[in-house]
């Protein structure tokens, strides 16, 4: 791997790295810096495969466990995956990493000061997935987001060298909201891994029990909880919009793709009233364009 982050990516990495065009909010779009680019993508690789390793949807034969040094015994077992994706981590901050998307990463941390921090609150995310499938309340939720959200909004701002604490509360709310709306369109994904993301507590004041999230169509009650959760998310969004106008040039049409993508996502669940459980519903390009208008005019 060069300092530049420009080799070409194995096949290991590609099946990691194509699934960034199903992302809600643009991961390194093309009008970037070429060096940002690079970094953001680097940064996404790890992201991405922590979650997969996390959700069990590794690629088939074996790959990734091999190079993290996993016995095909184990392979299956996440968190002992997640434990040598951990190690080899650490490898990235004092060392010579295993696994490829590491690799790719260790330019990025040592160009860009990067701290181990934001990418263990990943790792902790994910194996807390494995323990916790079941969130009692809203904050418990929120307090699962500051892991498995908020530290991507946090490399993208030091990749850029833009942090302050200013612009990372406000990137925090941003991440926090594309966590809730992720969690939304993928109601259903999520029951068959036997996890539920919607607050306990607020399932109980709109009547709704597990067994009302497993039908090919929400009723009334799921619609209405749904719709609650929604407009969080809108709020949340709608208090971070202001990183958007706190930057500059390039960097403020990327983070306004970040609240558009979230925004776009929204009124694709209020089109489809609200009933996310035959799939997730997805905005259409044209809809996400004039987001990234209101996002970069400070509207919305």
């Amino acid at each position: 791997m060069t300092e530049t982050g420009t080799t070409r990516p194995g096949a290991t990495e590609r099946g990691t790295l194509d699934k960034a065009a199903a992302e809600n909010f643009p991961v390194a779009p093309f009008f970037l810096p070429r060096d940002w680019r690079a970094d953001l993508m680097a940064v996404y690789g790890f992201a991405r495969l922590v979650d997969d390793i996390g959700d069990g949807d590794l690629a088939p034969g074996g790959a990734d466990a091999r190079l993290l040094g996993v016995s095909p015994r184990e392979a299956e077992d996440r968190l002992v995956l997640l434990d040598a994706f951990e190690a080899d981590l650490d490898r990235v901050f004092s060392g010579e990493p295993s696994h490829p998307l590491l690799r790719r990463l260790q330019p990025t941390v040592r160009r860009r000061a990067l701290t181990p921090e934001p990418f263990l609150g990943l790792i902790a995310a994910n194996r807390q997935d494995q323990l916790v499938t079941r969130y009692e309340t809203y904050d418990d939720l929120l307090a699962y987001c500051e892991l498995s959200a908020n530290p991507v909004g946090r490399l993208v701002l030091a990749v850029t060298g833009t942090s302050t604490p200013e612009r990372i509360r406000l990137s925090d709310a941003i991440c926090t909201a594309l966590q809730i709306v992720e969690h939304l369109q993928d109601v259903a994904e999520d029951l068959g891994r036997d996890r539920i993301y919607l607050p306990a507590a607020d399932m109980k004041r709109f009547h709704v029990q597990e067994a009302d999230l497993a039908p090919k169509s929400a009723g009334a009650s799921v619609r209405a909880l749904v719709a609650y959760e929604a407009q969080r998310a809108r709020e949340l969004l709608n208090e971070g919009a202001p990183l958007v106008g706190s930057v500059h040039g390039r960097l403020k049409l990327l983070l306004a793709g970040f609240v558009a993508g979230g925004r776009a996502a929204l009124r694709a669940i209020a089109a489809a009233e609200h009933d996310v459980l035959p799939g997730p519903p997805k905005p259409g390009k044209l809809q996400l364009l004039r987001e990234v208008g209101v996002a970069l005019r400070g509207e919305g």
